[in-house]
């Protein structure tokens, strides 16, 4: 997620302006969930503010520091003294809906939520017969099935003794699939196939996920919107926003608090701005996600893109969305799978007037970019762009 999680953690990458552990909380919440063990690490303090007790979205929050990141096993093994009964575990870096956690739930323990996937090379992938899990490899080029372990599980605090035995993986981790070759062995491992399952690996995910989330959220209207705009009912406008004269937003779309938009700005569907953002005066954003405190104000056009927070382009500065060729854009040389794709921009990003950003691009926290610039391919943090 390089460079969005430069500064943050992971989980913390917004989705509709929320991060995407609280849908998954919300999710778990709505199945019928109260408490709640996040274990943190990397970045902590920021998911520890953000969510404190939890007591604003009615659950219990508590948390356990895993000191190093040395794999799931690792993390799990982090909660050991905090889990004394049956429990769900949840990767923090996926959607799933309230029916599916409430359904897993009910599952005897151990089991594993198992997804099926058109690419399932990318995953851990799982073979079942009658109901239990028969194999379990990492990812392959030849994989066995379509079938992928879905990151979610309901276990005994058992595996706790599982997890004592699992040694360094080539990876160099704890991994917590070698615990569970044990209950693969003992045919004590159970499947349940999801029906829904959002992986979110890489930054274009941020945007199927957006799109989705968006596309099925109740949308409230706060703020100002001065006459002459076209805002309809699937837009969320935030507290202390004002919409301008002449711009034009369609749905679905979120926009945060304190922001202001316009005059004749042009936001289009499935894009979220975060707070304190400014989009102005002949500026037009597509499918996008502008994180909070980026400014986007002078005839700017951005699609397809992943925006971090503390961002400001200059006049006339337009990113590129859609290759000559019609061909699947490329991130540093990995494919999004996306026919439309513009560029994935870290925090505190500044560009000058009149730059270019070719499509596919990379630009890392901190990058300084001086006026008519091409930015192209993948750009280091704290990089000056002449």
């Amino acid at each position: 997620m390089r460079p969005l999680t430069a500064r943050r953690p992971k989980v913390m990458l917004p989705i509709a302006n929320r991060p995407m552990i609280e849908h998954l909380i919300i999710a778990a919440r709505d199945a019928g969930i109260t408490g709640f063990i996040l274990v943190v690490g990397y970045c902590e303090r920021e998911i520890r503010n953000h969510f404190g007790n939890g007591s604003d979205l009615g659950v219990k929050i508590t948390y356990v520091t895993q000191r190093r990141q040395m794999g799931t096993a690792d993390a799990l093994r982090a909660a050991s003294g905090m889990v004394k009964e049956r429990f769900l575990l949840l990767n923090g870096d996926m959607i799933l809906r309230s029916d599916d956690i409430r359904n897993l739930c009910r599952m005897e323990a151990p089991c594993m939520g198992i997804h099926e996937t058109d690419h399932p090379q990318d995953y851990g992938v799982v073979t079942v017969v009658n109901g239990l899990i028969t194999g379990l490899e990492e990812k392959s080029e030849e994989p066995m099935s379509n079938l992928i372990n879905a990151g979610a599980y309901i276990f005994d605090p058992d595996i706790f003794d599982l997890l004592s035995g699992v040694g360094v993986s080539e990876r160099g981790e704890f991994e917590l699939t070698d615990a569970l070759a044990s209950y693969i062995e003992e045919r004590r491992l159970r499947g349940y196939l999801l029906d829904y399952w959002l992986d979110l690996g890489h930054p274009w995910d941020l945007l199927d996920a957006n799109e989705e989330i968006l596309s099925g959220m109740h949308h409230e209207k706060h703020g100002t919107i001065e006459p002459g705009c076209a805002v309809p009912e699937t837009v969320s406008i935030g507290k202390g926003t004002v919409i301008r004269a002449g711009t034009c937003i369609e749905g679905p779309c979120i926009i945060g608090e304190n922001c202001v938009i316009g005059p004749h700005a042009y936001i289009r569907g499935s894009t979220a701005i975060g707070d304190d953002c400014h989009i102005g005066h002949a500026t037009e954003i597509k499918n996008s996600i502008i994180m909070s405190g980026t400014k986007v104000p002078h005839f700017n056009y951005i699609g397809d893109s992943i925006i971090g927070s503390g961002c400001n382009f200059g006049a006339g500065t337009k990113v590129a969305n859609l290759r000559h060729d019609n061909g699947a854009v490329k991130v540093c040389g990995k494919s999004t799978g996306r026919r439309k794709f513009g560029a994935i921009i870290g925090d505190d990003v500044l560009f000058g007037i009149n730059c270019s950003v070719n499509v596919g691009s990379s630009i890392g926290s901190g990058t300084r970019i001086s006026p008519h610039s091409l930015v192209e391919g993948c750009i280091e943090e704290n990089s000056v762009i002449r």
